[in-house]
């Protein structure tokens, strides 16, 4: 199946190259797609060969390419965004997308393994900051460049993922203020979204929804009889990554229909009470 371009005219990305790690699936997947249509090239960096490789014969093998990339590997995140240099001649965009999470039946500390807890870091926090520093490479010299990272609603508040997950996710949300301030004087933006959970196959996880199966509704305070959707947390990283947010650096841009701006529990008791 065929992606199709936008007219010209709303192409908000015409030009630009980009580099999307965990560009597979899921959420990475559908800003992919988003990209290209919005007219930039697209370098789709992940563990799933079979999955990347067929969403470029989707895009469109002129405008995008598959890189093989375990991001707690950094040798694998340079030749990713070397590869974009060399096949485009440059980088505008870098996407740090790619993220785990490990399943545990409660939050218990005491029950916490050391070593699953460092894997999580490693990918979802090690893994941006790698993406960071090499994109950061070759956008020095061009002056410019948008650095991105998926963080999550857990980069903000506690109680929703685990003690790793939050954990790495919070210090995406460092990580991306101490690098805007860093590479600011370079003229490359540094900023996170943060998405609510989305019903993919890591968020059906982390909520054990089965397939076909709703989300609890208290995920979602917006009342518009919709959920969030990947394409939804694409848009946002499609603005980060323009021109219309030039001036946009260090903002944790929050894409969850106002979940953390509301007190769940105290609104379960007023509509009790």
């Amino acid at each position: 199946m065929s992606i199709q371009l936008l007219p010209a005219i709303a192409r908000r990305l015409e030009g630009k190259v980009a580099v999307i790690t965990g560009g597979a699936r899921g959420i990475g997947e559908q800003t992919a797609k988003l990209f290209f249509k919005h007219g930039a090239k697209v370098v789709i960096a992940d563990i799933q060969d079979d999955l990347g490789q067929k969403l470029c014969k989707d895009l469109g093998q002129s405008s995008s390419a598959f890189v093989h990339c375990d991001v707690t590997k950094e040798k694998d995140v340079e030749t990713a965004v070397d590869m974009a240099v060399s096949k485009y001649g440059k980088l505008d965009i870098m996407l740090n997308n790619a993220g785990v999470f490990e399943e545990a039946p409660n939050f218990d500390i005491l029950k916490d393994d050391p070593l699953t807890f460092q894997r999580v870091v490693n990918v979802n926090l090690v893994g941006a900051f790698l993406g960071m520093k090499h994109a950061a490479r070759v956008m020095k010299p061009a002056g410019r460049g948008s650095i991105i990272t998926t963080a999550s609603i857990c980069s903000v508040i506690g109680g929703i993922g685990t003690h790793a997950y939050t954990s790495s996710k919070h210090g995406v949300l460092g990580l991306t203020r101490n690098a805007a301030v860093d590479l600011g004087r370079y003229g490359i933006r540094v900023n996170c979204v943060s998405p609510n959970v989305v019903p993919t196959e890591m968020g059906r996880k982390l909520l054990k929804v089965k397939d076909g199966g709703e989300f609890p509704s208290f995920y979602w305070s917006l009342k518009n009889g919709d959920i969030l959707r990947e394409e939804d947390v694409g848009e946002a990283v499609v603005y980060l990554g323009s021109d219309e947010s030039k001036c946009v650096s260090g903002l944790n841009l929050i894409v969850d229909g106002g979940f953390t701006v509301v007190n769940q529990a105290l609104c379960s008791f007023r509509s009790s009470h």
